[in-house]
């Protein structure tokens, strides 16, 4: 498996190289957009589409599992002043197969995932550094119910980063705790990322602080070494399940598809702090990204 997902990420890098090399001057055009796109509050919409490969391991029977999912996030900007954007951000993913743990060991299921948003409003200073601060929320909607949240969840978010000579460096932080509370179900194994919940006095609550580092080294013709890992904190949780932090990089290229300028970005994660009883080991996410005219 890991195989064949290397050889797509390889296979979308090298087309990219090769149709950015048909024109000199898209190709130039295109490094401009790749500087652009680096920094978070860019002005330009965006149409994430991230498809993701999860290995997961623990010390659960059989917690060698597989998980594939795919995310659709649009990012359409709304300018309100010189260098100032309003962001509403929803996150929309869609389990294609993903693992649960039943009375008779794990099965893979399918499902509209948990969406969550957030909404925050990013400014780019003249020392070159950008800040954004908002609301972050979580809803559980999933249509599998073993695949649905417990709660929604809703808290604040705050991003700091600055555009360096080499590239771009910043850092992404939410808290989000359940706006209320329910009857403890009986004890089983968090399979989602998105699932944080302990027994707390017979009821489930949840205070997760998560966030995301993210690191742009630029190279030429649009190709740049990128990364966005996303880690999490379970204040709730038992001890060794709390942390869950990947060591993440990539590569990514904006290239020109006719008119259209596309992003294509391959990662692989490693986590370095994972959940004992199980959780995620390693993940390779492809995404490609429409770089798009805004309708305003």
């Amino acid at each position: 498996m890991y195989k064949l997902m290397l050889g797509v990420c390889l296979f979308l890098l090298s087309f990219a190289g090769l149709k950015a090399q048909d024109d000199s001057e898209k190709s130039e055009n295109a490094s401009s957009i790749a500087k652009e796109l680096a920094n978070p509050n860019a002005t330009r919409g965006q149409l994430f589409n991230h498809f993701d490969y999860v290995r997961y391991d623990g010390e659960v029977n059989d917690a060698g599992q597989n998980s594939f999912v795919y995310s659709f996030q649009p990012s359409l900007p709304v300018p309100l002043a010189e260098g100032t954007n309003l962001f509403i951000r929803p996150l929309i993913p869609v389990y294609i197969s993903h693992p649960v743990l039943g009375t008779t060991g794990f099965e893979s299921k399918a499902s509209l995932g948990n969406i969550s948003a957030d909404v925050a409003i990013g400014k780019t200073w003249p020392s070159k550094w950008m800040t954004m601060v908002g609301v972050f929320g979580g809803f559980p909607t999933a249509t599998n119910k073993e695949l649905k949240s417990n709660f929604v969840t809703l808290g604040p978010e705050v991003i700091a980063g600055k555009v360096m000579k080499w590239g771009f460096l910043g850092l992404m932080v939410n808290h989000a705790w359940s706006v209320s509370s329910k009857d403890a179900d009986p004890a089983s194994v968090t399979t989602l990322q998105d699932t944080y919940w302990t027994t707390t006095g017979g009821r489930t609550k949840a205070s997760v602080t998560a966030g995301q580092y993210f690191y742009t080294v630029a190279l030429k013709n649009g190709w740049q070494i990128q990364s966005t890992p996303t880690f999490s904190y379970n204040h709730k949780a038992e001890k060794g399940e709390r942390l869950i932090l990947p060591i993440g990089t990539g590569a990514t290229k904006v290239t020109n598809f006719g008119k259209l300028p596309v992003k294509i970005n391959a990662q692989y994660w490693f986590y370095a702090a994972s959940p004992d009883s199980f959780g995620p080991r390693h993940q390779i996410r492809v995404s490609i990204i429409p770089v798009i005219k805004l309708p305003w």
